[in-house]
């Protein structure tokens, strides 16, 4: 049965309750019953488009174009909305949900039993327990089980409550059980069988080896099918745990060409015809025809000579340059009018000159975040991986276009001097103390990703301090910049250029990008002046040299549960997780302000005697 997932944000959609997601919702003409329910795939997203148009015919779609060529599709849809306008031609669109679980549990009478084996209003997906809504003369509505079970392939299933029960003797019950709390925690809470009296207390179901005995399902609920063979072993989780649905998301900023009135103007279908239209002439006929010399003001062949750059540009493109060009723009500036991003280079305080490169105000920026896959139990280690079974898909067969949202927003970029960085690291690598230190993450790191990923998938990176260091600053500056910009930290963003060789970088920017106005009223780029922004670095600083949970904390004892992280805790490096592009892993603190054994160490260090 389908339920609708009630008002739900877009960025929501993108965010934490994709497809495949499990959410609880209210629903029903009768009270606003608790559902549980999980989002459908993108296929639902055609099937529920109506005369609106199905794939990228859909009136709400968005384009960038180099996203699109690294994730190999067409371009992007926004996530469906239901218009307020009964005479919208988006009115009925809307994304549907699956129930899930379909064990339903009645807070009366403790009795747990699947959704079509309570009673239910017509046309209604509410379900309520007749024997206890008889007794108190009102409805007693059922409510969903809290356990279910998944592995980390993204298979999700129903808990295994009749293999979980200890039935005495041959008993065949697996329809109707009684799950009741008789004291304190898991260890309290009781699952029984009314036909054979046996119990079992939920104590222990957590344990990874729990349900390792058995086969997982390789049920995709919210793909409607099964996927077999799945080796993964299934653990049970609680419904609502943050780690049922980590969602992979890809993003890209506008930068010059993409940024101008050109390419805004001239739409994602116009777009892809010219990008695969075989040669000049055929691309001045799709100009003329769709009348795109007109709309732009300009001949032809002025057209059509920046279209050809933009093909060449996006024909050298790879993976590893996306973040490369963002980095470059920001440095360069911008030459000609754009209409999504703004920068203006400020002066660095003298006492800064060394630490960092160039300071950036970014007065006006776009940003293009893609839902791309999710995983479950444990976060993405990195999108870039391919050929692993780890991440999960939205649809059943692949589509040429992704869900995305767009969002615009202002910020800070900062660059590091890469002389003194270049310097910093080698007396890093020579010490034996720091070297065994960075070698401990790195290992870590990659001992992780084959658990996850196993042998056959290619490590796409290795850890080096360049990234601890530029990654821990951006999680103090934020921290920082929360108190002086008028913005909560949760609305604040990093953006890590990090790279060593070829594509040699080294900065960060700091932003805040909103589907709203809140993303551009201006209080964060106005930190970017030569005062202000030393003011801010030495704060942020300033605050990391002690932490309240030292010397637990800089010696990594705060951290064994995240064995990616050296130094951090939530007293000073841990952000929220919509800020962190890393999800609060690879921080450490003693790469800005160095360690008890060694206060010289950290590249800030001398900021903490001015």
């Amino acid at each position: 049965m389908t339920v609708e997932l009630g008002e739900l944000r877009r960025s929501q959609i993108i965010t934490t309750y994709g497809p495949g997601a499990v959410i609880d919702i209210r629903a029903g003409g009768h009270g606003g019953t608790a559902i549980s329910v999980i989002v459908a795939g993108l296929d639902e997203w055609d099937n529920s488009a109506g005369y609106s148009g199905s794939g990228l015919q859909h009136p709400q779609t968005i384009s960038e174009p180099r996203l699109q060529r690294m994730l190999g599709v067409q371009g992007f849809r926004l996530p469906p909305v239901v218009a307020k306008d009964s005479g919208s031609y988006l009115h009925g669109e809307r994304i549907p949900g699956i129930r899930f679980p379909s064990w339903l549990h009645c807070p009366r009478c403790h009795v747990l039993k699947q959704a079509a084996n309570w009673q239910e209003y017509p046309g209604d997906p509410a379900r309520y327990c007749p024997e206890c809504s008889h007794r108190e003369g009102k409805h007693v509505h059922v409510i969903p089980a809290r356990f279910i079970s998944c592995c980390d392939r993204g298979h999700v299933d129903e808990f295994p409550w009749s293999w979980w029960a200890r039935h005495n003797g041959p008993c065949r019950n697996k329809l109707r059980f009684r799950l009741k709390s008789a004291g304190a925690g898991l260890a309290g809470l009781m699952l029984s069988c009314p036909v054979c009296g046996g119990s079992r207390s939920m104590d222990g179901c957590f344990s990874p080896a729990a349900l390792a005995v058995l086969p997982c399902s390789g049920r995709r609920i919210w793909l409607g099918d099964e996927e077999k063979g799945c080796d993964a072993k299934p653990r049970a989780m609680l419904r609502g745990a943050s780690n049922v649905y980590f969602s992979t998301i890809v993003s890209s900023l506008d930068i010059p060409p993409w940024s101008d009135r050109i390419q805004q103007r001239i739409g994602v279908l116009d777009w892809n015809r010219l990008a695969a239209a075989p040669h000049d002439q055929k691309r001045l006929e799709i100009i003329k025809a769709n009348d795109l010399d007109v709309r732009m003001g300009s001949s032809a062949e002025v057209l059509l000579a920046a279209i050809n750059a933009r093909i060449a540009m996006l024909t050298m493109q790879t993976d590893d340059t996306l973040r490369f060009d963002e980095y470059k723009a920001f440095l360069n500036g911008v030459d000609g009018e754009q209409s999504e991003f703004e920068v203006q280079n400020e002066t660095l305080p003298d006492e800064l000159h060394s630490l960092f490169g160039q300071l950036v105000r970014v007065s006006r920026l776009r940003e293009v975040r893609v839902l791309r896959s999710f995983t479950r139990i444990k976060p993405p280690a990195d999108w870039r991986v391919t050929g692993s079974n780890h991440f999960a898909p939205l649809s059943i067969h692949r589509k040429d276009w992704l869900p995305a949202i767009e969002v615009r927003g202002e910020g800070i970029f900062l660059a590091f001097n890469l002389d003194t960085l270049g310097h910093w690291e080698k007396k890093l690598s020579g010490d034996p103390y720091w070297a065994a230190r960075l070698q401990g993450v790195d290992n870590n790191y990659r001992a992780e990703f084959i658990e996850r990923h196993g042998t056959g998938v290619t490590i796409p990176r290795r850890i080096s301090f360049r990234f601890l260091l530029v990654h821990s600053f951006a999680h103090a500056l934020m921290r920082q910049m929360a108190l002086s910009s008028g913005y909560s930290t949760a609305s604040l963003r990093e953006r890590i250029y990090c790279d060593i060789g070829v594509r040699n970088m080294a900065g960060v920017l700091i932003y805040t990008a909103s589907a709203d106005a809140d993303g551009t009223l201006g209080g964060l780029s106005r930190q970017a002046t030569s005062q202000r922004m030393l003011d801010l670095v030495r704060s942020a600083i300033q605050s990391m040299a002690w932490c309240s949970s030292d010397p637990l904390c800089i010696d990594g004892r705060m951290a064994t549960s995240e064995a990616l992280n050296p130094a951090a805790c939530h007293s000073c490096l841990l952000a929220p997780e919509t800020s962190c592009e890393e999800y609060n892993r690879l921080l450490d603190r003693a790469m800005l302000v160095g360690s008890p054994r060694d206060r010289d160490a950290g590249y800030f260090s001398r900021l903490l005697q001015l």
